[in-house]
């Protein structure tokens, strides 16, 4: 069993829909798995405003059935540590989790309840939410050791480790999707969530912590193709046919992951070229944690972000051909500091995707 905190920043606020899709199936996976231990969640600047992805994550959590868990969710950092904030409503939409049907609305006073409220009715910000549990859970040494995932910018994260470093050995890893190996995805060579705050990704890179790195490079494999989609539809259907209609939702929740996994097709294809569907970016967080072995190769490299280029701000240098010394042992500021996948087992991955749906169908509030 792992014990995790995750940050994310999903988004989108219009009447019945959402953005932050992928974030959308991180939270799903983190809450139905059964050898995770969700501690609670914690929102970012990113895809959208830190309002927008707060809600929106409250929704997720309430829809995928983390109120009977008692799951709750932490607004974090509403801008980068020094950059202007970058929101993404080209992919996302303006509110961060457009297209999605089915799922509550963000007024719902159920939803409401998801946010984590001190005794006089205040917010509990990110930062007290992460401390306070993990003390709670590691107890000066004597229990475990969180790992701490991150599916959007690492602005909460670097604002942990630098106001509470203490609380530093008591991190097991930190395991982020963000960055690409010569690859990128908001510039030619930086992606999206490494480039809102590379100061705050070095931060986290320079911590005594190992790092896990899952780059673009693996999450651009992970793609939900028309019979992924039908089985997310309908666990029975047979069809084989790409030209056959996608069949009917079984349940209320397939036809929101429906939704939210057609609304993120429709953007790839037409920013991406993504022909044959969308990919599953923050949702590989989840399953490395929870089956590292899914991650056929991985390799442990020296990396570091470009903080200055004019033209490569935000770029995660990975140190492939070992050019810069370092200790081969420690991590952080002077080691080997992070661990970067480079390859999945697609197959497997989907089959424990699907098995989470399953899972999530059984208590889920959509389906109620």
């Amino acid at each position: 069993m792992k014990t995790i905190w995750l940050d994310v920043d999903p988004v989108s606020l219009f009447p019945n829909c959402l953005q932050g899709h992928d974030d959308a199936t991180a939270i799903m996976l983190a809450l139905n798995l059964p050898n995770i231990h969700l501690l609670g969640i914690s929102t970012t600047h990113g895809n959208a405003s830190s309002y927008h992805t707060a809600l929106n994550a409250a929704r997720c959590v309430l829809a995928f059935g983390g109120a009977q868990l008692g799951i709750q969710v932490y607004p974090g950092a509403s801008q980068p540590l020094l950059l202007p904030a970058k929101h993404d409503p080209e992919i996302h939409g303006p509110d961060g989790l457009g297209g999605v049907e089915g799922l509550p609305s963000a007024d719902n006073l159920a939803v409401l309840a998801m946010i984590a409220r001190d005794e006089e009715g205040g917010i509990i910000r990110a930062l007290d939410g992460m401390s306070q549990h993990v003390k709670q859970i590691w107890k000066k040494g004597a229990g475990n050791k969180v790992t701490v995932v991150s599916c959007g910018p690492m602005t909460n994260l670097a604002l942990f480790v630098s106001v509470y470093p203490e609380l530093v050995d008591a991190i097991e890893q930190f395991v982020f999707m963000g960055g690409g190996v010569g690859l990128g995805n908001r510039s030619a060579v930086a992606e999206f969530n490494i480039l809102c705050d590379p100061h705050a990704a070095q931060i986290v890179l320079n911590a005594p912590v190992p790092a896990v790195m899952i780059p673009i490079n693996v999450t651009h494999t992970a793609i939900v193709t028309r019979q992924i989609h039908r089985r997310l539809l309908s666990p029975g259907e047979l069809s084989i046919l790409p030209e056959n209609p996608l069949p009917k939702a079984s349940t209320n929740l397939r036809h929101t992951l429906s939704t939210l996994i057609s609304f993120f097709a429709d953007s790839y294809k037409s920013t991406f070229g993504f022909n044959d569907g969308p990919p599953l970016h923050d949702a590989l967080t989840i399953a490395y944690v929870a089956h590292p072995e899914l991650f056929t190769k991985t390799m442990r490299y020296r990396v570091d972000v470009e903080l200055s280029g004019v033209h490569t701000i935000g770029e995660t240098v990975v140190d492939v051909w070992d050019y810069r010394k370092c200790d081969e042992g420690s991590w952080g500021r002077d080691g080997k500091n992070c661990i970067v996948a480079q390859a999945l087992d697609v197959d497997k991955f989907f089959e424990i995707f699907l098995d989470c749906i399953a899972r999530c169908d059984t208590k889920s509030s959509l389906n109620k």
